[in-house]
């Protein structure tokens, strides 16, 4: 009978300690980790988290099999951009969390300021700029290559949100400083040149300020202006001629601006239904430029095929789904406009990307957002990714039953 007394004790203390250990686990992650815990996070939110760490570990996989070879031929290291790009991950990653622990009315505070500081650098570019095939876009500080019209990206959203989440609401002088400083941006990135960059900019602002409600009829002058402002850089920039030309007809100089296009064309037809396999593409050994930024969507296309680039579509459009839901789920104007910012940038520059890896647009220099190499654009991405995680986390029921809660103040 003891023994069958004590073997009860044991198991009775057993389970209490199990209990114990995942209420101290719980406690963690409620209160020094996540923001909110975890089970009350919306489903969106979940989901879309999980999304984002899918997307950025297979970047690193993809980037593997696009930088191997050059990397082992250029630098002796078949590993050597994987494990920059790791490091840049981490860091990516640790903002991340900074991020999500911070509540959107602190960042939106933030915002006016570090879009100033972001502007005086990309204007700094045509003074102290490195130029890389052409294009200004590029600070050099030490060891570190900075792209300032990467990094704004993401305070371009925040600022934008807060100045059409109260478009009705403010006065004239207000809307056209902020106005006057969002085109100083785009001119100045325009000048770089970076034309794909800033026709990013502006697709996101014209679609943050419609979602705010503002009227499609002056949208839409907007649009047509935009597009004449485009054609009139182009038309004074040999540079983005070439580009255009190369895209209309890239057969009439396959050796020279047309290359690139060419070499990814093949390297995406070469895919065929099933793709040749993870590793083993051809058109990156020695045939395709950029195959770890500009064209990496051709290598992955080659590997993947067909359906594995269907696959990739369908991602984004998941993607864009939840970012759409979550935007509905929002409980005021600002987190909704920031949540279709994040995925006006995360979505769209993806296609983007692959429409100029396939032809469909002229060869520019948008990174594919968490796959392409590069510290920069992972960083924005990743932040981007925050905010549009924080939205999320800030429509939980949790936070609108209890507005008082502490874990708004974090």
């Amino acid at each position: 009978m003891s023994n069958i007394s004590n073997k009860k004790i044991h198991s009775k203390t057993r389970r209490k300690n199990t209990f114990e250990s995942k209420d101290y686990l719980d406690n963690l992650l409620s209160n020094k980790i996540l923001p909110l815990p975890w089970s009350f996070w919306p489903k969106e939110g979940r989901l879309i988290m999980g999304l984002i760490a899918f997307w950025s570990i297979s970047g690193i996989f993809i980037l593997g099999s696009a930088s191997w070879w050059v990397a082992t031929r250029e630098m002796g290291e078949g590993a050597y951009y994987i494990k920059r790009q790791l490091i840049w991950l981490v860091a990516s990653w640790s903002i991340f969390y900074l991020a999500i622990n911070i509540n959107l009315k602190n960042w939106l505070k933030l915002s006016g300021p570090c879009l100033f500081i972001g502007m005086v650098l990309i204007a700094s570019t045509s003074f102290f700029g490195s130029t890389v095939n052409g294009s200004t876009r590029w600070l050099i500080i030490g060891p570190v290559q900075i792209q300032p019209s990467e990094l704004i990206k993401p305070f371009i959203i925040l600022q934008s949100a807060k100045l059409f989440g109260q478009w009705e609401r403010i006065n004239s002088e207000k809307k056209i400083f902020w106005l006057t400083i969002f085109a100083s941006i785009l001119v100045l990135i325009i000048k770089q040149p970076n034309l794909s960059t800033a026709a990013l900019i502006g697709i996101l602002l014209w679609m943050i300020a419609l979602a705010s409600g503002i009227k499609f009829r002056n949208l839409f002058n907007t649009a047509i202006s935009g597009f004449f402002i485009g054609a009139t850089s182009i038309f004074f920039n040999t540079y983005q001629q070439n580009r255009v030309m190369s895209f209309i007809d890239p057969w009439k100089d396959p050796q020279g601006s047309g290359y690139q296009l060419i070499q990814s064309l093949y390297a995406i037809g070469s895919g065929g239904l099933l793709g040749e396999g993870y590793g083993l593409s051809m058109q990156k050994l020695q045939y395709l430029p950029y195959r770890s930024t500009d064209f990496i969507f051709a290598v992955f296309a080659e590997e993947f095929g067909f359906f594995g680039s269907v696959l990739l579509l369908s991602f984004l459009l998941v993607v864009a789904y939840l970012t759409l839901k979550i935007s509905l789920n929002c409980r005021n104007n600002y987190s909704k406009l920031i949540s279709i910012g994040s995925g006006t940038i995360l979505v769209g520059q993806s296609i983007m990307h692959i429409a100029v890896s396939s032809g469909a647009m002229p060869t520019t220099g948008l990174p594919f957002p968490m796959v392409s190499y590069g510290g920069n654009s992972l960083i924005s991405s990743l932040l981007i990714a925050a905010l549009l995680v924080r939205s999320s986390i800030e429509s939980s029921e949790l936070l609108i039953k209890n507005p008082s809660n502490r874990l708004l103040a974090r």
